[in-house]
């Protein structure tokens, strides 16, 4: 079955996994990009890569795919489709899923995994008897443990316990180093790298080289194809962390895909990842809305910096600019930030003793802040609060993920202000008052399946869809509220959203 334009959505019967072909998208697919479209930018998934996608959907929605339980809590997971071209160009894609599927590395019709499956089993079989080896005398060693009030005998088996733990350590880092070094990228110019060698002189992140990506361009240099576009989405259901969702499209994660990626590309014409940060901001901006002889509060446009970022087209923010017109002032400056997306009022110190008070007062919680946003969806209930702990996504920064476990508390309070139900599903008008000031929490909050489950319009990291070149974050800081640190006196800035 087809499409109007001849594209399958279904799959063939699977094929051996040594000759995974590519599929026919049609007759007359759109045209190819003229150079491979970034995959760290959620906007650059191309038409062909995205019918791709819809048909390998399909098969994951469809009966075949059933017994895979993909929609079980925690067995959702992340798929890629690739395009590529043939010698004589011709375009089909090929399909892969991020680390194993059903417990298995390898199944018909899908590209296998970039580590050298032999060498692999090497390591891994006898180094699994070793793991269970370790377990077993440390519970022997437990199971002899005093319980009377001999603290001296207790004292050694404690002892001997950590020991033991310590070797276990040391062991299993051999080992991982060891299924590491099997891991080989070959890039587009035919030079092979290890996934050690790539994150040299750090370790490589736990599952670096088990994504989609790196397997989808290694299966098509292997069989001398060449990439053109890819695509990687997530399918069942939610993850863990909450921070994905079936069907939507996400970029390839920086923590552990940029270095491979960008290997793995080198040789190819392909567009660089985007930097989000340096684009041309009025020169005015931003505009100053308070003012006294201590400090002033500004109205931060979307698409601003608060502080310099890393790289040396990141240097123009909020503190540069201000830098130049209060040349005298002394300390941070900004006392607290705003994400570069985010529009709306900033407090500023013109001194270093008058912000240390400031950023005292942010720790007490009695600077009163008060957000407007406008959400994707339609919000049931009129408010309340989400307490959902955060913590940042150490392998895709700068992304923040829920974690109970290792997350900081953070504490949103929420009300809604106008509902809109046309457009697809709808939209919130909320004002947000934030209790703690975790990074993105109102973002994350506001898209979590145990917050509103609405994300915000223009979100580029959280949204279900990405949002367009002109299309801003509807987030904006429109109150602050505090007590003077010298005069003791209240202050209260609004600044209405400009949406």
């Amino acid at each position: 079955m087809a499409d109007a334009d001849g594209f399958p959505h279904r799959v063939p019967p699977p094929v051996t996994i040594g000759v995974p072909h590519p599929i026919a998208l049609a007759a007359s697919p759109p045209a190819r990009p003229r150079r491979f479209p970034t995959p760290f930018d959620r906007r650059a998934v191309h038409p062909l890569a995205h019918r791709a996608a819809a048909a390998l959907m399909d098969t994951l929605g469809s009966p075949e795919a059933q017994g895979w339980r993909l929609h079980e809590p925690g067995n959702g997971k992340m798929f890629g489709v690739l395009i590529v071209a043939s010698p004589d160009g011709a375009l089909g894609y090929l399909r892969a899923f991020s680390g194993m599927l059903q417990g298995q590395w390898e199944l018909p019709g899908w590209a296998p995994p970039t580590f050298d499956c032999a060498q692999r089993d090497v390591v891994w079989g006898p180094g699994e008897v070793e793991m269970l080896d370790f377990a077993a005398q440390r519970a022997a060693l437990l199971a002899t443990a005093p319980t009377d009030g001999d603290t001296a005998r207790r004292a050694r088996i404690t002892a001997a316990v950590a020991a033991l733990d310590a070797r276990r350590t040391a062991r299993s880092r051999i080992l991982l180093a060891q299924i590491q070094e099997s891991y080989r990228f070959v890039n587009a110019r035919g030079v092979v790298r290890t996934l050690r060698e790539l994150f040299a002189p750090a370790a490589p992140p736990a599952g670096a080289g088990d994504c989609a990506a790196p397997k989808l361009l290694a299966q098509a240099y292997r069989l001398g194809l060449t990439p053109v576009a890819l695509a990687e989405f997530w399918w069942g259901a939610p993850s863990v962390t909450g921070d994905k969702r079936e069907g939507v499209f996400y970029a390839a994660c920086r923590g552990k895909c940029l270095p491979i990626l960008t290997h793995m590309l080198d040789g190819l014409p392909a567009d660089p990842p985007p930097v989000f940060g340096a684009a041309a901001i009025d020169p005015a901006e931003p505009r100053v809305v308070y003012e006294d002889e201590q400090l002033l509060v500004v109205n931060k446009p979307s698409g601003l910096l608060t502080v310099p970022g890393r790289s040396a087209s990141l240097q123009d923010c909020v503190v540069s600019r201000l830098r130049e017109r209060y040349p005298h002032a002394t300390g941070p400056l900004v006392v607290h930030r705003l994400d570069m997306d985010t529009s709306g009022l900033l407090l500023v110190a013109k001194s270093l003793e008058v912000a240390k008070t400031l950023q005292r007062l942010f720790a007490l919680r009695e600077i009163e802040k008060q957000y407007v946003a406008v959400l994707d969806g339609l919000v049931a209930n009129d408010g309340g609060h989400i307490m959902l702990a955060l913590r940042p996504d150490i392998d895709d920064r700068p992304r923040n993920i829920h974690d109970p476990v290792h997350g900081k508390p953070a504490h949103t309070e929420w009300q809604v202000l106008a509902r809109d139900p046309g457009g697809h599903g709808g939209r919130t008008r909320v004002r947000f008052t934030p209790h703690t000031g975790r990074s993105h929490q109102l973002r994350v909050h506001a898209a979590h399946p145990a917050g509103l489950n609405a994300p915000i319009v223009g979100d580029r990291l959280y949204g279900r869809t990405p949002p367009d070149d002109d299309e801003r974050l509807l987030l904006h800081a429109e109150r602050l509220a505090f007590v003077h640190p010298v005069t003791a006196r209240p202050v209260e800035v609004q600044a209405p959203a400009p949406f």
